[in-house]
């Protein structure tokens, strides 16, 4: 059950890393501006979200075995729709059922892990998004670099989604079988002032679901509302997986257009930036472990500005490549300790609500910012990609530290 979790993540992450190699040959078949991603991003959003608010629903009656199986062969039919577009029509038809599928195996999985799986595994579960994440623009690459359509990039993701898919309806018995998360083998390792285990978001990103160690007072809703923390926090988690997959968006038209790298070397390069992510993901529980979350935060956010900073400079492409990286690794613990942090920030009697408000805010970052880079990149130049990034970083910074100016007691 481990092993086909840890592929079902890799799996979700897959569709996310084609889709910043393969849009410029998408948009140029379709004979649609650049900016039209922004539909794609949207609709995927909206399947996600809806997905993600029915799956305890659906996860009540059918069980996670399922869920999953089932999420999974929309992901497959989704993929398909991409593969045999005839337009840009079908393809935002397509995202819209391809989010129904993410959102549904995302939380069905999480949802499992949580009740199955200690801290260790929750953590690598979402490294394993960023290794698919990583994978996909190899695949795309592979593709175009082989003379072949985009489409190729998609239809060998169906396929592994499918058999993905099989997998989950041989396993249905077994996902009834999980362990309660105190007897998981490595539960001990779950630190007692954690929130929670982690949950992923749109695009990989890491939340926690809270469980406090001792009762908190139930406070009214409006109460939480009310605390200027939760919002400015809201607002940062968008912020935060705006630059995330922005860079992830965009880096290849900036690579091939912008600093004049060939389309394979370019693909390469965008999949050294998510393998960085997922890079980061499997180190940054230690190091939070030994120098504390808010040191590990801080530095984090620092580090993602330097490396926007390297992306807007007009360099050589390399120093653009390094940008990448950086931001990438220093990018990789923000989500989870961001999450990690919320009771400091909030206060532990309003830490649920504005969690579950912090990864809607930051579905919303995920396609609303990345198409507004497009906008913009289309109006002016790919150029501006750096230059965006770093305003976005910078505003991620002063956000935060607004946000803990005033911590609220709990």
């Amino acid at each position: 059950m481990l092993l086909l979790a840890y592929l079902a993540f890799v799996s979700l992450g897959l569709p996310d890393g084609l889709i910043g190699v393969g849009w410029p040959s998408i948009s140029a078949d379709f004979r649609v501006p650049t900016e039209a991603v922004g539909l794609v991003l949207t609709a995927s959003t909206a399947g996600y979200l809806t997905s993600s608010v029915l799956a305890g629903f659906t996860l009540a009656r059918l069980g996670v075995g399922w869920l999953l199986a089932g999420s999974t062969i929309l992901a497959a039919l989704a993929l398909t729709g991409y593969t045999v577009s005839p337009g840009l029509a079908m393809v935002i038809g397509s995202a819209v059922v391809l989010g129904l599928g993410s959102g549904a195996i995302d939380s069905g999985l999480n949802a499992y892990a949580a009740g199955a799986l200690g801290a260790r595994h929750m953590n690598w579960l979402h490294a394993f998004f960023g290794l698919g994440v990583a994978i996909g623009p190899l695949i795309m690459t592979g593709a175009l670099g082989a003379g072949q359509s985009w489409r190729w990039g998609y239809g060998i993701v169906a396929a592994a989604e499918l058999a993905l898919a099989t997998a989950f309806v041989l396993s249905v018995r077994a996902w009834r079988q999980r362990v309660p998360a105190a007897d998981a083998p490595d539960a001990a390792d779950t630190p007692v002032a954690a929130v929670g285990d982690a949950v992923s978001g749109p695009a990989g990103s890491v939340g926690v679901v809270a469980e406090p160690a001792a009762p908190v007072r139930p406070v009214p809703v409006r109460e939480t509302l009310r605390l200027p923390a939760v919002w400015l926090g809201a607002l940062a988690f968008a912020v935060y997986v705006a630059v995330e997959v922005s860079a992830g968006l965009w880096a290849f038209l900036l690579l091939t257009s912008g600093r004049g790298l060939s389309d394979g070397v370019a693909g390469l390069c965008v999949s050294a930036y998510w393998g960085s992510l997922f890079l980061g993901r499997v180190v940054q529980g230690v190091t939070a472990e030994r120098l504390g979350a808010a040191g590990v935060l801080r530095g984090s956010l620092l580090g993602m500005a330097a490396g926007a900073a390297l992306i807007a400079l007009p360099a050589p492409a390399w120093v653009a490549v390094v940008g990448l990286v950086v931001v990438g690794f220093a990018a990789a613990p923000v989500f989870p300790l961001l999450t990690l942090t919320t009771a400091d920030r909030v206060g532990a009697a309003h830490a649920e609500r504005t969690i579950g408000l912090q990864v809607g805010t930051s579905a919303l970052g995920a396609a609303v910012v990345p198409a507004g880079i497009g906008l913009l990149i289309s109006n002016t130049s790919v150029q501006a990609l750096g230059s965006a990034l770093l305003a976005l970083a910078v505003a991620l910074i002063a956000l935060h530290a607004a946000a803990s100016r005033r911590p609220v007691a709990g």
